[in-house]
């Protein structure tokens, strides 16, 4: 497992300890990053016990529940608990996964729950994406073209097609960037991964018309050679993608055309 380290704000206290479920004979803990940003306090880790018999199997089914049941100030996000909207992403057991379809069986023992390494955090497990976000927009994620609009559609071959399987499925979770050590020392001039796999999804779209404009803007010390190839985005990407492997292909890419 790739271990990451805690968040940008330090100095981890020790919270409070809820109850244990009366006459619950499968208890599990679940120790969970705090922060208010309206008591100014520092972030502290607070305990929650759960009877298993009468949890979910996943981790944001857990969460849901202390919740509903113990902590309604426990604040984190989530949306369709499929996989898809990639808001529930956080660093659960020491690496960053999706909650709703990271089950609580792949975790041995009490289960440590924090926000995305290396953020600023909103609140709880809440981390700030605004410059994430602002980073996916700058790579122009959308067609871009010159010729005339087609009457109909515009138009790709299958072949063409199969090249963009591994880069649109990408959910925008986050979980790569924030588990990339480049990205933590560098993320205000480095794209990092997330948004490096969209750019190349866009530059090797057979539709799209702006491959030099795209690749130009790239050609940068920091946008994307910060890439060191150390991995972890692949190892962590809860889609099973290969960030990775799109960041070597533009790379390529730019060696090829001056060559």
């Amino acid at each position: 497992m790739v271990q990451f380290s805690l968040p940008k704000n330090s100095k981890v206290r020790t919270g409070k300890t809820w109850p244990r479920p009366a006459d619950a004979k499968n208890v599990r803990a679940f120790r969970i990053y705090r922060w208010d940003p309206d008591t100014g306090e520092n972030p502290r880790v607070d305990t929650y016990y759960l009877d298993m018999d009468k949890c979910g199997p996943m981790v944001l089914d857990a969460l849901i529940k202390i919740k509903n049941e113990i902590d309604p100030t426990l604040t984190f996000r989530r949306s369709c608990r499929e996989g898809i909207c990639g808001s529930c992403a956080m660093n659960i057991d020491g690496g960053n996964h999706l909650a709703c379809i990271y089950g609580l069986d792949e975790i041995k023992g009490d289960v440590s729950i924090y926000p995305l390494p290396h953020m600023s955090v909103v609140k709880d497990l809440i981390p700030d994406l605004t410059h994430f976000y602002a980073q996916h927009a700058s790579i122009m994620p959308w067609l871009e073209t010159k010729t005339n609009t087609p009457a109909k559609e515009w138009r790709q071959s299958i072949e063409d097609r199969k090249k963009l399987d591994g880069l649109y499925e990408c959910v925008m979770c986050a979980s790569c960037s924030t588990s990339c050590p480049s990205y933590w020392w560098n993320s205000e001039k480095y794209l990092g991964p997330a948004a490096l796999l969209h750019a190349y999804r866009w530059i090797i779209d057979s539709r799209d018309e702006a491959t030099g404009e795209r690749l130009d803007a790239l050609e940068d010390p920091f946008k994307l050679y910060r890439c060191h190839t150390i991995m972890n985005c692949t190892k962590t990407c809860p889609k099973g993608l290969n960030p990775a492997a799109a960041i070597a292909q533009i790379k390529k890419m730019m060696v090829e055309r001056v060559a």
